[in-house]
């Protein structure tokens, strides 16, 4: 297994892609920190992966709030002493157009994206650069490197965990700590389940019309991006033998942007 004797944090893994990440680091042999805000959920998931032989430790985590970041993660390195991974992957979506937006939501957006990815970075490195070894994942999007309308604050979002990665990549080297960002198409996630009616809304069209011509548009296949997908991504730069890697961006959308 990839990841015996190791171990990981994966933010956002009460559900969706995170829950999904954090139950294939396990089946690889990682011990899993599943750190939600939703400490019954993360626990659940802890347990689902211990009843199926894995190592796990639910961990309650806003990841906006620095003292809670530092608190998880020095848990985590309690509980399994040490941490070899992060994937910074929680995230929330609103649509709204730029002219209506409501700037306690792009706050908002902002804050789990960009300060959540900083602030676990933040934690996490000094447990890395200790021990010269760790690889960190974030969660970016296709629209990491391009725009969708109604989406001006997740879009200024993704952009800037591109330019977090690749700043970790260059301080990290020397301490032999990679960053990496694999960015999805549209996976079919209750974050995206919520945005197919908020969009019809926005946009006047019924649901079908968001998911054909919207969402699944610039594909070369109509297909969404799966889990399984996004996961083999993620644990590919999780376990790289080599830097020549680092600080790179993986796009995972069916064709929908490509590079």
């Amino acid at each position: 297994m990839r990841f015996n004797g190791k171990s990981a944090i994966v933010t956002g893994a009460a559900s969706g892609i995170g829950k999904h990440l954090a139950l294939a680091f396990a089946r690889e042999g990682a011990a899993v920190a599943v750190a939600d805000l939703n400490p019954v959920a993360a626990d659940a998931v802890a347990a689902e992966i211990e009843a199926a032989g894995g190592q796990a430790l639910g961990v309650a985590m806003d990841v906006t709030d620095e003292r809670a970041v530092d608190a998880g993660v020095a848990a985590v390195v309690e509980a399994f002493g040490g941490v070899d991974i992060l994937v910074s992957n929680a995230g929330i979506q609103f649509v709204h157009p730029v002219e209506s937006f409501p700037f306690p939501e792009w706050k908002k957006i902002l804050a789990v994206h960009l300060d959540g990815a900083f602030l676990t970075t933040k934690a996490c490195l000094k447990y890395m650069y200790a021990a010269a070894s760790g690889s960190i994942v974030y969660m970016g999007s296709v629209h990491s490197k391009e725009a969708s309308p109604l989406k001006a604050a997740y879009v200024t979002a993704k952009h800037g965990i591109l330019g977090l990665a690749r700043v970790v990549a260059k301080e990290g080297a020397q301490h032999n700590v990679r960053a990496n960002v694999v960015c999805p198409g549209f996976v079919r996630t209750p974050l995206v389940e919520r945005q197919i009616p908020q969009q019809a809304k926005e946009l006047g069209i019924s649901e079908a019309d968001v998911v054909k011509n919207v969402m699944l548009k610039g594909t070369v296949d109509g297909q969404f991006t799966t889990h399984e997908e996004v996961t083999e991504a993620v644990l590919y730069f999780a376990g790289a033998r080599t830097n020549a890697l680092t600080g790179q961006s993986l796009v995972v959308s069916h064709g929908w942007f490509m590079e």
